[in-house]
């Protein structure tokens, strides 16, 4: 027979052509980076190196993939990190600023069935998440104000959001990992500079807040002392009323003679015998 298929050099390359196609209906290779699904007149009958977060390095489903040749199909699906860029849109937040808002979140695909069950392909899925990353973006951001995108409650909306996309993934088989804002800036002009006017406004009035909190704190802390003092010196006049009188004036000389800018520019004009001189007379 081989001798028969060498001399007619046609049927040969019929033979090996006919070989080829069906060796490539039957076997499959699935990639590291890729799952696939197998698919039987367009039902799913098997799937094979799905993503398993546990799974060890160099340890995946990876392979040949046999498959009934004619009756079957493999569709391949990434099991790489993917990526969302969400075009710049217009948030109002609860201050009334229209920010201009560039953002992009990662996901990857955690479960092949339910997504090619619900969206097909790996592209619809990427624009239903972008549509749901705007939407989420603007609901988040229309609670809050624009210094805070600029305060350490950042983290909290970027938190916010993630949670948001996540639940919405979750319903086509994918996983977001991480969103983040690339750019949140004000529309250039008098409202940008209206609104650096607020925030410096703001941080002023709280600065005052905060001085007037700890000047009133530091009354009560002055309160409390010269309360004690009272009470000190109560006692001292109780125990021994002379060396009272004379702590209370030399108390008194040094408030009078040290002057208002504690300098001793104070000048005084009294006869040597005034009585109020008389603790310096040892009298």
């Amino acid at each position: 027979m081989l001798d028969s298929l060498m001399q007619r050099p046609l049927r040969l390359l019929f033979v090996v052509i006919a070989a080829l196609v069906l060796l490539t209906s039957t076997l499959a290779i699935v990639p590291e980076d890729k799952q696939a699904l197998v698919l039987r007149f367009g039902v799913i009958t098997g799937q094979k190196n799905v993503y398993d977060p546990k799974e060890d390095f160099g340890r995946s489903g990876a392979g040949p993939l046999l498959r009934m040749p004619f009756a079957e199909s493999v569709v391949f699906i990434d099991k790489k990190i993917l990526g969302v860029n969400m075009e710049r849109q217009q948030v109002l937040s609860t201050d009334q600023q229209r920010l201009q808002v560039d953002a992009f979140a990662r996901y990857r695909i955690t479960n092949p069935v339910r997504m090619y069950t619900a969206i097909r392909t790996e592209e619809r899925l990427t624009e239903q998440l972008k549509t749901i990353l705007g939407s989420s973006l603007r609901n988040e951001l229309g609670k809050r104000t624009f210094a805070t995108l600029l305060s350490a409650e950042r983290g909290a909306v970027m938190d916010n959001i993630q949670t948001a996309l996540n639940r919405e993934a979750n319903k086509y088989g994918a996983e977001v990992i991480d969103v983040r804002i690339k750019r949140a800036d004000l529309p250039a002009g008098a409202t940008l500079e209206a609104a650096y006017d607020r925030m410096r406004t703001a941080r002023q009035q709280e600065a005052i807040t905060i001085r007037a909190g700890g000047e009133r704190e530091a009354q009560v802390i002055r309160g409390n002392a010269d309360g004690e003092a009272a009470r000190i010196y109560a006692a001292s006049f109780g125990k021994d009323p002379e060396f009272y009188n004379f702590y209370r004036a030399m108390q008194s000389y040094r408030q009078t003679f040290r002057g208002k800018d504690s300098q001793g520019a104070t000048k005084m004009i009294l006869s040597p015998d005034n009585e109020y001189l008389r603790r310096f007379q040892g009298n």
